[in-house]
């Protein structure tokens, strides 16, 4: 059996993206679960369910934006380096400090109905099971 990494230029990719070598073999295998024709590219209409499949709901003004920023050579085909590029922007990309701070805050208010500057054992305990499991009494 061929190795199923042996075209890829790891040196190369973690050069343009700061990704370590496990992320790009990682990256590959999720690239060939959206290249169901096996052709080692990836159309253009195919990074819409990409965006969709990492949580994102990007417009089609949004998607253009993106495939003439990631397409380097202008193909209209998204090749694996550009989309190691691509999710590298996401996997890599961290909000700066005030930008976490600002977001937990806002978040908080959500939670924090009457405005009191905290919230309930109960409302974190609610949150907790329904972004992860629910907890046990001893949690």
């Amino acid at each position: 059996m061929s190795d199923p990494y042996g075209d890829i230029d790891f040196d190369e990719i973690t050069e343009n993206t700061g990704l370590a070598p496990d992320e790009i073999k990682c990256l590959k295998v999720c690239f060939d679960l959206f290249d169901t024709k096996k052709v080692e590219f990836l159309s253009a209409d195919d990074l819409g369910e990409i965006m969709r499949a990492m949580g994102f709901r990007p417009t089609e003004e949004e998607l253009k934006e993106l495939l003439l920023e990631i397409d380097e050579d202008g193909s209209g085909e998204i090749e694996f380096g550009e989309f190691s590029q691509l999710c590298a922007t996401f996997l890599v990309e961290d909000p700066d400090m005030e930008t976490m701070k600002r977001e937990l805050k806002d978040a908080f208010r959500i939670y924090d109905k009457e405005g009191l500057g905290y919230i309930t054992t109960e409302t974190l305990r609610g949150l907790i099971g329904e972004l992860l499991a629910p907890l046990t009494e001893e949690e």
